[in-house]
């Protein structure tokens, strides 16, 4: 270990980092001269992570707001390691300028995610949720739901996410179609997907899940136009990025009775108001965010987040550059 490294400074700001394997917060205070922990309970805003980033060395960094005002503060700062694959909270620009390294941890939390997505698709269709509730309550309902075998899945984006839920639909017997405009085709007949259009896929999909990132092209993809060309009764989910919705256009879409509902776990605003007018239809499930929230994903997140922060710090190339 060189005095180099001994002598740096890293603030990791994830409240899970470390929390179901603690050698990840063990070998990072062994490896540097010191390490700074977020405590607030969540991620932190630009003014708060301002304050934070003076004499920092390097940032295992969360869902923190990180932009140029941050950054600006940042007087030591070699290196941004986002512990997870979303990078449109950093401000890319402002790291250049400042020649701070920005890397993530792609492929990660692709399993967990997928296995939630699926999970969102069955409560849907079988109304889990209400049955569970009616259950309890001491109702014996008789429950109608609808089958996810032969159906038409519809996946926006065919990325590490999108091809972990294709695969793990396999198993389901449905038609699985996708859209991505730099789709890998030998992995998409190995996993007999159908690559189509973006409107194809919209128009024949019974259920269809995002799984594309925020750029300028696919903010609020999903709006009024996009919702008319949808299947009538069919089901959206999202486990990507709330950017990508317009919530007032879903609501309304849902509450006419258009679409059959929707599964969201995530929001254009984090934490969502609780008056947030989706909460209010019976047809959409709500959860926090908890896509990557597993042992396995968070595990993966941490380590290869704490290797590539490390590796800038000793001078050598991290191995998931983002910037």
């Amino acid at each position: 270990m060189s005095e180099q490294i001994q002598a740096c400074k890293v603030l990791v700001t994830p409240t899970s980092y470390g929390t179901n394997d603690p050698a990840l917060r063990t070998q990072l205070e062994n490896e540097v001269g010191e390490v700074v922990y977020n405590t607030s309970g969540k991620p932190l805003s630009s003014s708060q992570l301002a304050s934070m980033l003076i004499g920092m060395d390097g940032f295992i960094a969360g869902l923190d707001d990180i932009d140029r005002a941050a950054l600006n503060a940042a007087d030591k700062l070699k290196v941004i390691a986002r512990y997870g694959v979303g990078i449109d909270a950093v401000d890319l620009d402002a790291a250049r300028d400042k020649n701070i390294i920005v890397t993530n941890t792609p492929g990660a939390n692709s399993g967990s995610v997928a296995e939630l997505t699926i999970g969102l698709m069955i409560s849907l269709l079988r109304n889990i949720p209400s049955a569970v509730k009616a259950t309890k309550s001491g109702e014996w309902k008789r429950m109608r739901g609808v089958s996810l075998e032969d159906k038409v899945i519809g996946l926006i984006g065919f990325g590490a996410i999108g091809r972990q839920v294709a695969q793990k639909l396999n198993g389901f017997n449905c038609r699985i179609v996708a859209f991505d405009p730099v789709a890998d085709t030998e992995i998409a007949a190995e996993l007999k997907v159908e690559l189509l259009s973006l409107e194809e896929v919209a128009t024949i999909a019974d259920l269809l899940s995002l799984h594309c990132p925020v750029t300028n092209d696919t903010r609020n993809l999903v709006n009024s136009s996009f919702l008319e060309k949808m299947k009538p009764g069919s089901f959206l989910i999202n486990t990507a990025r709330g950017e990508l919705i317009n919530e007032t256009a879903l609501y309304d879409v849902i509450q006419s009775g258009r679409l059959g509902g929707a599964a969201l776990d995530v929001f254009s605003k984090q934490p969502p108001d609780a008056k947030n007018p989706l909460f209010s239809l019976q047809q959409v499930l709500a959860t926090p965010h908890m896509g990557s929230h597993t042992d396995g994903a968070t595990n993966a997140m941490g380590w290869i987040a704490l290797n590539d922060c490390l590796a800038v710090l000793r001078g050598e190339e991290p191995l998931y550059r983002v910037v």
